[in-house]
């Protein structure tokens, strides 16, 4: 009997030096620790520079950043020149702006980290004045020119995004940056309401922000625009507000 009550014994100490050694091994498993990632992600764009006929007698020129819709994706730069500001200059038209003009790679959309990225880089390699860079896009380079903003709201000097949306909650990150959207009023790939409604949260939250409809327009709202003198002087007109 005595033994029996010395064996019962050691087994119940055993049981719970048991459960002590597995409570400590738990901890140990599922206690955190302090960790640390250090790595250099690598961006690679294609994209057409403009430089302005007189780019030597300037010690510093606006950058126009164009970011072209979901059509001209993949890897021909060519597709680049179908609309917008690198049409314009394929035509001969001469502008008072560095234009940079990225490609997006198929089935890809903006990357406001790469955008970023790109800009930097270009303003590292040529005469840039940090204070006047302007962004603008058209379709899905509208939802990237606002993409943008929201991204690095205060490198930028003024946008201008067509026939884009993007998250209405971010306009109150950059209601210091002067905005001015167009849209068709007959768009029935981008409906106008994403476009109203950036403009009227971007209003709410103290923006300055003109709004342009085209009441007859369809998706091609970008043609008007950027045949309209008017915007680029307006972006000229822009600095960037510190």
């Amino acid at each position: 009997m005595f033994c029996n009550f010395r064996f019962f014994s050691f087994a119940i100490i055993l049981c719970l030096a048991s459960h002590a050694l597995l409570a400590d091994e738990g901890a140990k498993t599922t206690g955190q620790s302090a960790a640390k990632l250090s790595t250099n992600i690598k961006v690679e764009m294609d994209y057409l520079l403009y430089l302005p006929q007189d780019y030597e007698k300037q010690d510093a020129w606006p950058l126009l950043l164009f970011l072209h819709g979901a059509g001209e994706r993949g890897t021909d730069l060519n597709l680049v020149k179908v609309h917008g500001p690198p049409m314009l200059v394929e035509e001969g038209k001469q502008f008072p702006f560095i234009v940079v003009s990225p490609q997006c790679p198929k089935e890809k959309w903006w990357q406001p980290n790469e955008l970023l990225a790109l800009i930097d880089d270009v303003a590292k390699s040529h005469k840039v004045d940090q204070d006047r860079i302007y962004v603008t896009g058209l379709s899905m380079g509208g939802f990237g020119t606002w993409a943008l903003a929201a991204y690095a709201p205060h490198r930028l000097a003024a946008i201008a995004p067509i026939c884009g949306g993007g998250e209405t909650y971010r306009t109150r990150l950059y209601p210091h940056l002067p905005t001015w959207v167009f849209h068709g009023g007959k768009d029935g790939a981008v409906p106008i309401a994403r476009s109203q409604a950036m403009v009227d949260a971007l209003k709410k939250a103290g923006g300055d922000v003109q709004f342009t409809i085209y009441p007859e327009a369809g998706h091609n709202s970008w043609t008007e625009t950027y045949n309209n003198p008017k915007l680029y002087e307006w972006f000229l007109a822009q600095k960037r507000r510190h």
